[in-house]
């Protein structure tokens, strides 16, 4: 357990301790700044939990390289690319500032830094509402997955997923009634957003299948080839990478712009968020060495059923705001219910072997 946490700990102390600094140097406080970098932190790991749970899932049938880089580089990607330079990057274009001017602006005017982030966000959240709507079409329409929860939800899905391009149907039609309700300025970025977030899924998508398909030609079924094959195998890692990446980057939009709504210091949001992201990082690992998706067969599917309704609080939220407790609560509600129901299934299976 400490080999799995102890890094996120440690980082935990160390942003801690920057933070009660930062309180004291901006005049916070010390307490005040503890206790909003506790306040972010749990709120990243409630918003982000069946995150883990989706990642472990994809993480858990990748090669060990793609696994330590998803550990490593793609902590690096969703701490510091994710919470800290994308919404710089997003306020800078929006503006039309230099990079370095909107950092000044963060940090000397994080009223109006906050502001130009809260009026982007409904391009953001239709761009990351679709490609996580997306990543629950894909598993509840799968058409071969045999394991259903809610059973006669999931098994007309299921069904209903034997139709060629009905994900995207689907969620292009969300989409598309997400931008025409929405103020008209804003419509054509709103859809161009939603597009974009499903043609990016669909495209990370056909390269997974496209490698399979290529490392299949080569090797059969058994996957026992020689260095062509590895090399495919590779190049399946990295698309896998990238969609975790991409997963990632998905739910950090509501916890950056919903931290907003805690504290409007740019320093703390980043170190709070920060520390539930490591954290969220360590909760896969752990789910991935201890088997739990194998041993609670539920998990992953309330997983999906939390980033569906994820996905359509997010296409809501451009026009209305939802909490992100209720979101965060949601989340959580799901996964205990499919954990709790896992267990039944265990002891029924139990006594049927009996």
């Amino acid at each position: 357990m400490l080999r799995t946490y102890g890094f996120s700990l440690v980082f935990s102390a160390v942003c801690t301790a920057l933070a009660l600094w930062w309180g004291v140097h901006s005049g916070m406080g010390l307490l005040t700044a503890l206790w909003l970098v506790v306040v972010l932190g749990i709120l990243e790991i409630s918003l982000s939990f069946d995150n883990a749970v989706v990642n472990a899932a994809v993480l858990r049938n990748m090669t060990e390289f793609w696994q330590k880089m998803f550990l490593t580089v793609g902590i690096l990607i969703a701490v510091f690319g994710m919470r800290l330079v994308f919404p710089i990057v997003i306020v800078s274009v929006i503006t039309g500032m230099s990079n370095m001017d909107v950092i000044h602006m963060a940090l000397d005017d994080p009223e109006r830094y906050g502001k130009v982030l809260t009026d982007a966000y409904p391009m953001i959240a239709t761009f990351g509402g679709s490609f996580l709507f997306m990543v629950f079409l894909k598993f509840m329409l799968d058409p071969e997955r045999d394991i259903h929860w809610l059973k006669p939800i999931e098994a007309r899905l299921s069904a209903l997923g034997k139709l060629e391009s009905v994900a995207a149907l689907i969620a292009l039609c969300v989409v598309i009634i997400t931008a025409m309700a929405i103020d008209e300025a804003l419509q054509y970025k709103v859809l161009l957003s939603g597009v974009t977030g499903i043609v990016l899924f669909v495209g990370i998508n056909t390269l997974d299948q496209l490698f399979e398909q290529r490392l299949k030609e080569m090797t059969g079924e058994d996957h026992s080839g020689g260095g062509g094959a590895v090399s495919v195998v590779g190049k399946m890692g990295f698309s896998a990478f990238l969609y975790l990446e991409v997963l990632d980057a998905s739910f950090s939009f509501d916890g950056v712009v919903g931290a907003f709504a805690v504290t409007r210091d740019v320093v703390i949001i980043m170190l709070g968020l920060a520390i539930g992201a490591i954290f969220v990082r360590s909760i896969t690992i752990d789910l991935v060495k201890r088997g739990v998706l194998q041993e609670y067969v539920y998990l992953e599917h309330g997983a999906h059923y939390a980033i569906g309704v994820l996905s359509i609080i997010m296409f809501v939220g451009t026009q209305y705001h939802v909490p992100e407790v209720i979101t965060g609560l949601i989340g959580v509600a799901f996964i205990v219910a499919a954990y709790m129901s896992s267990i039944r299934h265990k002891k029924q299976e139990a006594l049927k072997g009996a």
